[in-house]
């Protein structure tokens, strides 16, 4: 298997997938993708139906993850997914167990790992490639991240204490809530350097990018990335669609998934899964009032939107006006035309902030394809999920899992539909309390977190500043 990005138009060889998981963003400013999607049929599924209720999660992330990887020796690749998801690390040893609600809903239950979000999925299994790679290839490397909440705590957890790696992980200043910037800023390692940006996510987002594409000082610094523009997060995340699907699934109904969706990272990978044969009917993407997405699939316009037009809502994650993930959708949905892309995503939105695809064919032929439909929710649609769940099931839902279960209740799709539970409620207190007038429990583990010191850096939002920490910052640019 081997990867190229989004906007090559070289038809030149691919690279092998270690390259591009040490690399993050390729050279021209794409996200890479696999040259094609690994197909699966009825009996590889009917056999991974015995394995993961057998060997469980780890077994099944093993044979997915194969794959897409050829060039780590197959031992050591079980070992990485052994380690990744090992039990212990999660507070349910299934690691994505599955509920039913009264109404027939079903919950992915995805925030059981050690920051209580999703993001821990993939997080847990880039730590561990990571630590494997650079031990192979004698080498450091320089992870600079952005977070609008869960993706910063959930790899400075995967990554904190290993020798190769430093960590600057930049989050929009205020816009956290307090229990996620407890969770960041209390960690006290000499490898992680919080920075608060004075801005929005997509603003921290626009940063790394901007690093990324200075050619000189991402190899003097050895830069990779832990956001979903790093494929091995995506990859990773395609897993608990199939873990998902063999829990569920039988031979009559129809199983779709709803997911809640700021930077399309998480239902891109339901799109992959989708497009490797794993028998999807409707992928349900739910936004807040940050829709962006929502209005393209709607109305073939993408059009982002700057700090001033970015909502802070009660679902602050999803709180993103420029979904970087979107980019590997779209190369799909124009066949993989690198120019075309390079276009899209460089030029348009550069000098006119939005392009529009909807006098495309394969716009309208696709979207019945790919299993599309999308909704939005707001502040009171969030309030109301999270009453309803509770009084009728006694199951407190985060707002961006209710996000999802009101576009999912919303709509009228048949068959059997799956909502993404996104993180333990105790992320996001203040809204619970404001829905249910009750304290929400919380693991022991992240008992008193609120009151460790802090350790965090607030900068002016700009590209300089974050470089200049990174070239002072302890074990900076290497000598070649």
């Amino acid at each position: 298997m081997r990867y190229v990005s989004t906007r090559d138009s070289s038809g030149g060889p691919g690279r092998p997938f270690c390259d591009i998981l040490l690399e993050g963003l390729a050279p021209d400013g794409g996200l890479y993708l696999p040259e094609h999607y690994p197909q699966v049929d009825g009996d590889t599924l009917a056999r991974w139906r015995s394995l993961v209720r057998a060997d469980g999660y780890a077994a099944l992330a093993f044979e997915v993850l194969s794959l897409f990887i050829d060039d780590i020796p197959a031992g050591d690749l079980r070992g990485i997914c052994e380690r990744a998801y090992a039990p212990h690390k999660f507070l349910d040893p299934a690691v994505a167990p599955v509920s039913q609600l009264s109404d027939g809903l079903w919950l992915l239950h995805l925030s059981n790992g050690p920051s209580a979000a999703f993001k821990d999925m993939a997080m847990q299994l880039l730590g561990e490639l990571f630590e494997y790679e650079l031990e192979r290839r004698d080498t450091t490397i320089t992870i600079l991240g952005a977070t609008s909440g869960d993706t910063g705590s959930a790899a400075e957890y995967a990554l904190m204490g290993k020798p190769r790696v430093r960590v600057f992980m930049l989050s929009p200043q205020g816009r956290m809530t307090p229990f996620q910037q407890a969770q960041m800023f209390s960690i006290d390692d000499p490898s992680i350097t919080n920075i608060a940006v004075d801005g929005v996510f997509d603003d921290c987002q626009d940063i790394v990018k901007e690093i990324n594409a200075d050619a000189g000082f991402k190899a003097r610094h050895r830069i990779g990335a832990v956001n979903s523009i790093n494929w091995a997060r995506l990859m990773a995340q395609v897993v608990y669609y199939f873990a998902a699907w063999l829990q569920i699934a039988d031979d009559d109904r129809p199983l779709s998934f709803a997911v809640p969706s700021g930077n399309f990272g998480n239902i891109a990978a339901g799109h992959v899964a989708k497009s490797m044969g794993l028998p999807i009917h409707r992928l349900i993407l739910a936004t807040n009032e940050n829709n962006v997405l929502d209005e393209f699939f709607t109305t073939g316009v993408y059009r982002i939107r700057g700090s001033a037009e970015t909502h802070e809502t009660s679902s602050p994650s999803m709180d993103i006006s420029k979904a970087s993930n979107f980019e590997r959708y779209v190369a799909d949905l124009v066949g993989r035309d690198g120019a075309r892309v390079a276009d899209l995503f460089g030029r348009q939105l550069r000098e006119e902030g939005r392009f529009d695809l909807s006098e495309l064919r394969a716009f309208r032929d696709q979207l019945e394809t790919h299993g599309f439909v999308t909704g939005s929710s707001t502040h009171a649609d969030r309030l109301g999920q999270i009453r309803r769940t509770y009084s009728e099931d006694g199951v407190i839902i985060d707002p961006h899992t209710a996000d999802a279960v009101q576009v999912a209740r919303s709509m009228q799709v048949c068959g059997t539909v799956v909502a993404l539970e996104t993180a333990l409620p105790v992320k996001f207190s203040g809204t619970i309390t404001e829905a249910l007038g009750i304290e929400v429990p919380r693991p022991a583990v992240f008992d008193g977190i609120e009151d460790l010191p802090r350790h965090v850096v607030e900068v002016a939002c700009s590209a300089t500043a974050v470089r200049e920490m990174i070239e002072t910052a302890p074990g900076g640019a290497v000598s070649e």
